[in-house]
């Protein structure tokens, strides 16, 4: 369980973090303001639904008989594959939807950083001849770096934090090899078996590790890069 609760937040971090700034940036690029609203709609419409929803849709898309995603892969002449009773598949199934859901409300923070960019920058960055890779690498990702920063720590902090909703939607016990997360084990054991105390040291025993965690991380950035969030 601590394997699997600390590998799918590492993996989380891993593509749900850059994600935001990828398409921040992307969003940044985007000229005609009526486009770029349109992406930012419907990018955070996501968010706002529910992980029941969520886990839903997943469900469908993935149907071995009626879903998309195998109907594509019979369709290349390949044998279908059931997703939601393959244990190795949960983890690539988690982290798609979890970015997919909360990559446009992450754009939020990093876009109201780039506002507070200095447009003179950027004129005298073209007057030196400076292409747009140039300009992003030189002015916009350093002018957003205190919150990359911040938000960093913060999800290194959370990385034991795994939603409990969607891992008990979408797992099965024929996943439990790399589904059964921490969260889950305090819902058997505290809820379903009535053993609240034991419970309740599982997940004090998380937050310790995750304030340590957050303080590591904030020491370490605060030694490296001069930020941090205290």
């Amino acid at each position: 369980m601590l394997r699997n609760t600390f590998l799918l937040g590492l993996y989380k971090l891993v593509f749900g973090f850059p994600a935001p700034i990828i398409l921040a940036l992307l969003i940044n690029e985007v000229r005609k303001s009526f486009m770029k609203r349109f992406v930012q709609t419907v990018s955070y419409l996501p968010h706002f639904i529910s992980n029941v929803v969520v886990a839903g849709i997943a469900v469908m898309f993935l149907s071995p008989t009626s879903g998309m995603i195998n109907q594509l892969i019979s369709a290349v002449g390949l044998d279908r594959i059931n997703f939601l009773v393959e244990a190795s598949w949960f983890r690539t199934i988690y982290i798609t939807t979890d970015v997919w859901q909360h990559i446009g409300w992450g754009t939020i923070i990093y876009l109201a950083a780039l506002t507070a960019i200095d447009p003179q920058l950027y004129e005298a960055a073209r007057m030196d001849g400076a292409n747009r890779w140039r300009q992003t690498m030189n002015i916009t990702l350093p002018g957003i770096a205190p919150a990359i920063v911040i938000i960093l720590i913060l999800d290194i902090g959370k990385i034991l934090e795994i939603g409990f909703e969607k891992v008990y939607l979408l797992a099965t016990p024929a996943t439990y090899e790399t589904a059964d997360i921490i969260s889950t084990y305090v819902y058997r054991v505290g809820l379903t078996q009535g053993n609240y105390s034991y419970a309740t040291a599982i997940d004090l025993f998380t937050g310790i590790i995750s304030f340590i965690f957050i303080i590591a991380a904030n020491s370490f950035s605060r030694r490296v890069s001069g930020s941090s969030i205290w």
